[in-house]
């Protein structure tokens, strides 16, 4: 039995079309870790995020998630784990009330309503919006939105927390809110996203992709300000670390 939550073998795909997503990509995360997946568009980013979770499969390479392959056979088992926020709440959120998002999935596990109620009043207390059970999501704004998002997925009690681009399209204020409760989770997460400034913030570790390969996998500390690298790559620094001389002086003296 291993003690890692997620192990990825040598992950091929390709779509029907011939364009390669991932190509030989191999990593594993332990119990606890925050982890940033980052890359240009098109590198392999959210392709890689639906292959863990079973919404595409790997056409070489497998995948366990807390020990479980991930096949169509053990598809229950391995979502009873692994929670995914996509990128677009609205692709989530489809019920007439937060409150019934939030209560989808445990009602779909079949739980007494009384259990259901307390999962989702813990997860609306969680994210900060217990205030809103009885709205409709279309009238939330965009924050609350992936606060609700994030709720419907805490009320599954899951293992792995994934996200696609959480601060997407939010205001300031929304997305430091969303930085600073994902901050207060002790989930396993992995998160996708262009937002370097985040991982840099709140994930210890990151992986970058490019073309759908691994570039680099490590602290985050090192990686996200290494200039030659991230050049490389197609990317930038974060910007609250642009013009720190510690930072840059640290990146020349490790390579």
């Amino acid at each position: 039995m291993s003690d890692h939550i997620v192990e990825a073998r040598n992950l091929h795909f390709a779509y029907p079309d011939g364009q390669c997503a991932i190509d030989e990509v191999s990593f594993t995360v332990n119990r606890g870790e925050s982890i940033g997946i980052v890359g240009t568009n098109g590198a392999g980013k959210s392709t890689l995020l639906l292959l863990l979770l079973g919404i595409l499969f790997p056409c070489t390479g497998d995948i366990n998630i807390a020990n479980i392959p991930v096949t169509k056979k053990n598809l229950s088992h391995v979502r009873e784990k692994i929670g995914m926020v996509f990128q677009n709440p609205d692709d989530q959120l489809f019920m007439p009330t937060v409150y019934d998002d939030v209560a989808f999935g445990p009602r779909n596990y079949k739980l007494d309503e009384d259990e259901v109620s307390k999962r989702v009043l813990n997860a609306l207390q969680t994210v900060g919006i217990s205030h809103l059970k009885n709205r409709a999501p279309y009238r939330l704004s965009g924050g609350e939105k992936r606060a609700a998002t994030i709720a419907s997925v805490l009320s599954m009690h899951i293992d792995l927390l994934i996200m696609d681009e959480p601060t997407a399209s939010l205001d300031p204020k929304s997305r430091r809110r969303i930085i600073n409760l994902l901050k207060s989770f002790d989930h396993t997460k992995i998160i996708a996203t262009h937002d370097l400034d985040m991982i840099f913030e709140l994930c210890e570790r990151t992986i970058i992709l490019k073309e759908g390969k691994i570039m680099a996998d490590g602290v985050t500390s090192e990686i996200l300000v290494d200039e030659e690298l991230m050049e490389t790559c197609n990317l930038e620094i974060p910007l609250s670390v642009q013009n720190c001389p510690r930072c840059k002086a640290h990146s020349k003296n490790n390579r």
